[in-house]
Order: C-alpha cells, then structure tokens, then sequence
C-alpha cells in the first residue's frame, strides 16, 4: 500500500485529479474499450472533479470512452434532492464533461426492488471486466462507501442500515438536522472495492487522522474497513499533512522519503 503525503487539501486534489486523468489517457479507451472508474461522493473528492474538470476543458483528457460507477447512494431520496449523490455527481462532475449519459452508473435508492438493484449493480460491472480503478474517500470511522465498523470484508453491494455516527456526520448535507437523513443506503461491498484493479483512497483533514493511522499502522479489521487495502496488491492512500497527526514520525518520514518525487511532481496526463 502506497501513501504519499501532500502539503495540503489543495495540493492533494491537483495531484489526484491528474493522476486518474494519467490513467485515462494511458488506457488508451475506445468505444470497444472502456476504462471502467469507480468514483465516491461526499466533500473529499470534490476538489479531484474541479481540476478534472478544468483539465478536460482544456482538452487534456476526454470521458467519451469512461464508464462510471459510483459508490452509493440513499434509499428514498429523490434524485433532484440536493443532498443526493444523482444531484451531487450531476453538480460537480457529469454535467461539466464529455461522458455519455448512459456510461453513468448510480444506484437507484428510489428502485421497486432494491435487492435486485443491488445484484444488477454487480452483475453490469462484471459484465465490463471489472473496475479498473476505484477512487473513494473514507469516513472518520475509517468506513468506504457506506461500508461502517462491523461490516464483512468480503461485502457485495447491498442495502446498508446507516449507524448514528454516519447519521450525525452526513446532517451537514441535511440543514444540520439529523432527522433528515435517510436511515438506508445502498453501497458497494468492500468486497466490491478489493475486486477492482486499483483502488485510491483521499483522505483530508485532521478528522480523519485516526482513522487513517488504524488503517496503515494497524492490522486489518473489519472495524475500521478502509484497513483492507493493506492487502490490495495495488492500492493507494493521497492524503494531506493534516491527516497524518497521528501517524508515527518514522511512518511519516518513510512515506515522504521513498514517494518524495511522486510528491514533488503532477503525474503524467
């Protein structure tokens, strides 16, 4: 598992952004050819999908052969409702780029059988080969996608019963009121995550500090699932200064050692 370490949120976001684009354009896609992303919602990513965008504008990556699939979505919110993840990509990303209509991929929380939405989820993705690469944030508990403390490694998509701290944490997008969130959601499984071929994880800010130290200086555990990508054999956590506080200073010092050219220079796009 790779950590590289920015200075900041901003710096964070940049890199990101042209990393995934790098691996776009070096995929090479076509429409007998997609490049398969998987892409998560939430404030961690929305800095990665501004540059995205500014770099698409600027003709320096195309989304014509991408398809995507995102994490998750909440059970009984109608897709325009500001605070749902339909709205949010539309928002900030899809409505900005080149990506057909019909290469996006949200699961729909509103579906008569949301089991069955579930299982069509993983089945359409195995159709295409697989994700080729994840991009997720995490949640302070360490939880991806809406997979909290407790759920199984080996997870499918599926509908989640949210827990208070997820509740208390997403009222933000909700007036502050935790009543308006929605108690269900449907996710991808951890499981889900560990299949694709290379995953990258954000994580920003002190809030997120302990959760990043339990998933690289600590064992893998279910409690704390973003640990699992300890055992990924190509996965990758881009985080910032402030979310390495409770990190070792020789964990730090490792990982800005032996990544220092990665942190000094914008990948390749």
């Amino acid at each position: 598992m790779r950590i590289i370490i920015h200075e900041n949120y901003s710096a964070l976001s940049k890199w990101v952004a042209y990393y995934v684009a790098g691996r776009i354009n070096s995929f090479k896609s076509t429409e007998n050819k997609l490049f398969v992303l998987g892409l998560p919602t939430g404030s961690s990513p929305i800095g990665t999908y501004e540059h995205l965008v500014d770099l698409h504008e600027h003709g320096k990556v195309s989304f014509e052969n991408v398809v995507t699939f995102n994490m998750d979505e909440y059970v009984n919110l109608p897709e325009d409702h500001p605070a749902s993840y339909h709205y949010f990509m539309q928002h900030h990303l899809f409505s900005h780029i080149d990506i057909p209509p019909e290469n996006v991929n949200i699961l729909n929380g509103n579906a008569v059988d949301l089991e069955k939405e579930c299982d069509e989820y993983e089945r359409k993705i195995k159709e295409l080969g697989g994700i080729r690469l994840f991009l997720g944030g995490i949640g302070a508990d360490g939880h991806i996608a809406f997979n909290e403390p407790g759920s199984s490694l080996s997870s499918r998509t599926r509908v989640k019963t949210l827990n208070y701290d997820t509740k208390l944490e997403n009222s933000r997008f909700f007036d502050n009121d935790i009543s308006n969130v929605p108690g269900t959601a449907l996710t991808v499984g951890v499981g889900t995550v560990m299949d694709s071929e290379e995953i990258l994880i954000i994580v920003s800010g002190h809030k997120k500090a302990r959760a990043l130290q339990m998933a690289v200086e600590e064992g893998v555990s279910h409690m704390w699932t973003v640990s699992v990508l300890q055992l990924h054999k190509k996965s990758m956590i881009v985080c910032d200064e402030d979310a390495t506080e409770e990190l070792k200073v020789g964990t730090v010092k490792y990982f800005k050692d032996i990544e220092q050219d990665n942190i000094k220079h914008l990948p390749e796009v």
